[in-house]
């Protein structure tokens, strides 16, 4: 049997493994923790077990890089205002059939696709992000996870050169993974799908715990986190689940940002309509009942500004998901003097 052997370009030692006594190799990036055969894949399809040594087979290979402002990740509270230089390469370690970016998302190496892509080093992405003005990298678009290596040695080359760094996340990464980036790590956009064990199993061949821990640990390690929610009609709507998502989130912080976002068919699962707007006006009626201080309608150009949660002046003004007008003052409300969570100004680090 011919073994694949991946363009030299593309390979690179994958971290956060242990060889087995059988060949296999333990990856513990993702909650998925795959042990992997030798030749084989891994679950996101651009990991792979070489000569008993895993390799990432994405680095300095990204299919996206793009300079979009910081609230299109979203992020309403980083750096509003601001650009982000967003990169990404193909692959997830989720599969979920109503995926925005499959496109690019399910696209894999196991099945020798996209392997044209231009390289592009770290050095190179950090230079562009330089050269756009932008105040931070945002690794997003795909799962930043899977391309963990390069996102890790662009976030470490970004941080020198006074670039935040954020993740846009399924938040199925490991412990040992957040705890690797940790020191690079400024803000993250963690995608809760839904709070439903089976929807996880069901959809995205995952498990719910781990998001929900990626969430608390990114929140106690101090990183920012602001939370989305696509809502799919029939599948993650009900009262009750979404009652239970904003608790849980309460829980953690009330002060977190929820962005609840309008499903529109695609890929996959285009049998369903689009979510409709008094679906997301009751998910943001149920937050506000648990306690959450800041809910954003994401995707409907509607309920995008930031108001106080005190005395309700508008604070952030937001057109087409881009702020225009910026009223706070030392973090806090002008009108009332309200601290109002969030990283609103880029540090100066030397």
């Amino acid at each position: 049997m011919n073994r694949i052997r991946p363009h030299e370009a593309m390979r690179k030692a994958a971290l956060l493994n242990d060889r087995e006594s059988d060949e296999r190799i333990h990856c513990f990036l993702c909650a998925h923790e795959c042990r992997i055969p030798p030749n084989k894949f891994g679950l996101c399809g651009v990991r792979q077990n070489l000569d008993g040594r895993l390799f990432t087979l994405v680095y300095d290979q990204p299919i996206a890089a793009h300079c979009d402002p910081i609230e299109k990740k979203p992020l309403y509270h980083f750096l509003p205002g601001s650009m982000s230089y967003s990169v990404a390469t193909i692959g997830c370690n989720f599969h979920c059939p109503f995926c925005q970016n499959w496109q690019i998302s399910q696209l894999n190496r196991r099945t020798g696709q996209a392997d044209d892509i231009p390289k592009v080093t770290a050095v190179e992405i950090v230079e562009q992000a330089v050269l756009y003005h932008a105040d931070s990298i945002s690794y997003t678009y795909t799962e930043p996870t899977i391309f963990f290596e390069y996102a890790y040695d662009i976030a470490r080359l970004a941080k020198a050169k006074n670039l935040a760094n954020i993740f846009v996340t399924n938040g199925y990464m490991s412990a040992q993974a957040l705890q690797t980036i940790r020191p690079y790590l400024d803000a993250a956009n963690v995608d809760l799908k839904s709070f439903r064990e089976e929807f996880y199993n069901e959809m995205c061949g995952a498990r719910l715990a781990p998001v929900l821990e990626t969430i608390r640990r990114m929140r106690d390690m101090g990183i920012w986190v602001e939370v989305t929610t696509l809502v799919i009609p029939g599948q993650n709507d009900s009262d009750e689940e979404l009652k239970e998502l904003t608790r849980f989130l309460v829980s953690v912080d009330r002060h977190i940002p929820w962005h609840i976002s309008r499903f529109h068919p695609d890929y996959r699962y285009t049998d369903s309509s689009a979510t409709p707007l008094e679906t997301l006006h009751r998910a943001r009626d149920i937050g506000r009942q648990a306690g959450l201080r800041f809910i954003y309608l994401g995707n409907v150009l509607e309920e995008a500004d930031t108001f106080c949660p005190q005395c309700g002046s508008r604070l952030i003004a937001r057109q087409q998901r881009r702020a225009d007008a910026i009223r706070l003052k030392d973090n806090q409300c002008p009108q009332c003097q309200e601290r109002i969570p969030g990283v609103w100004e880029k540090k100066n680090e030397k």
